[in-house]
């Protein structure tokens, strides 16, 4: 394995089965650090099945994923996350009744919990005055400043959105899972979030893994894309190979890549 190899998530040989269903079939890519990685299909491609297996919800029944050369293919989601891995889910777990600034702390005192569990019962003032000013990092760089005191109920799907990826950012992830982020947003909140993410990519240097549907977003951010079939790999390559490809344009888009 070369050195850049080591530099992010990689899946080899991945298959997950379902009694006799296979969902995902021997599938292999990399998604390194630095870089927005996007991972299309149509519905029931294997894009849901194989980021579950990435993060530690599901036990592949073939194949490896390794996060900066370390197997973690039989670990859980708490040890990959310990290990620098962070996903959202399609369905927002946001603390509604607390602010923003407090749910994007709530992220960090996690961070400090996965590095020392004990730092949670002594709460040292140093490590306060250092949440807070991660949080005031984080605030600023998802544009969420002006909401800081709103409770998270209260926002719009746009806005709810990035308080749910600053959380994920606030825990100090070095590879995100970013599972359909666009998915109730409108056109300007989708290319706010596009910019956004792009922005924390390369102001961070985290690796990013997006599963999306909305090919605008895809297409402007991502920098290589993977595209599944069937829960087989049939095409890789930047936007404009996918954008040029037939075998993509016949499985999965359709109108939109003309």
């Amino acid at each position: 394995m070369t050195s850049s190899e080591h530099d992010g998530l990689r899946v080899d040989g991945l298959t997950i089965a379902f009694g006799g269903n296979t969902a995902v079939d021997g599938l292999s890519f990399a998604a390194p650090r630095g870089r927005i990685t996007g991972l299309i299909g149509p519905n029931g491609a294997g894009k849901t099945t194989t980021f579950n297996a990435c993060s530690g919800l599901l036990r592949p029944s073939a194949g490896s994923v390794r996060l900066f050369g370390t197997d973690i293919t039989g670990r859980g989601p708490a040890a990959r996350a310990q290990h620098g891995l962070g996903r959202t889910f399609q369905r927002m777990d946001l603390f509604d009744s607390l602010t923003v600034e407090q749910n994007i702390a709530l992220g960090l005192e996690a961070r400090l919990a996965r590095s020392n569990p004990l730092k949670q019962l002594r709460c040292p003032r140093r490590d306060r005055t250092s949440v807070r000013a991660a949080t005031e990092a984080v605030l600023e760089l998802c544009d969420l400043g002006p909401h800081r005191g709103d409770p998270a109920g209260s926002l719009s799907t746009g806005q709810r959105r990035l308080v749910d990826l600053g959380r994920v950012l606030a825990g100090g992830f070095d590879m995100l899972l970013l599972d359909e982020p666009s998915s109730g947003l409108d056109s300007a909140e989708t290319r706010r979030f596009g910019r956004i993410v792009t922005r924390v990519v390369a102001d961070s240097g985290c690796g990013v893994l997006l599963v999306e549907h909305d090919m605008s977003l895809v297409m402007s951010i991502c920098e290589h894309l993977y595209v599944l079939d069937f829960g087989k790999m049939i095409f890789e390559g930047d936007p404009a190979d996918v954008r040029a490809s037939d075998a993509v344009r016949a499985a999965y888009l359709g109108s939109e890549a003309a």
